[in-house]
């Protein structure tokens, strides 16, 4: 009889974010009495003696604290963008990759968390 013990839940939804040698992944997942949650999760790739691993730090984020996340997180990039580098063109970070190939027009994507 074979036994599943894993504790990893059924991903719902999953968004992937390339930057660097970083990606992280946000997913919505479902717990047993059919309530989500969010996982945020940084994956960072190491070269180890034999090749590369990947060095993982996972957030739970659950939806009683899905705006007080956002409206901290809002708060912080505009005041990062706003107060400490006001003369950056940060327009110039939004292009779009798109299974390998890079989109042009970012013109239309809003880079602003809200959830719902």
């Amino acid at each position: 009889m074979e036994e599943n013990n894993t504790n990893e839940r059924e991903e719902i939804f999953s968004e992937r974010v390339r930057a660097g040698k970083r990606t992280y992944f946000f997913d919505v997942k479902a717990t047993r009495s059919n309530d989500y949650y969010l996982t945020i999760t940084e994956s960072k790739r190491r070269y180890k003696d034999d090749g590369f691993t990947y060095e993982k730090h996972k957030i739970f984020l659950y939806k009683e604290d899905f705006n007080k996340f956002v409206d901290a997180l809002n708060n912080t990039v505009n005041h990062v963008k706003e107060e400490l580098l006001p003369d950056v063109d940060f327009s110039q970070f939004d292009r779009q990759v798109d299974d390998g190939q890079e989109v042009e027009d970012s013109s239309e994507i809003d880079t602003e968390l809200r959830w719902d």
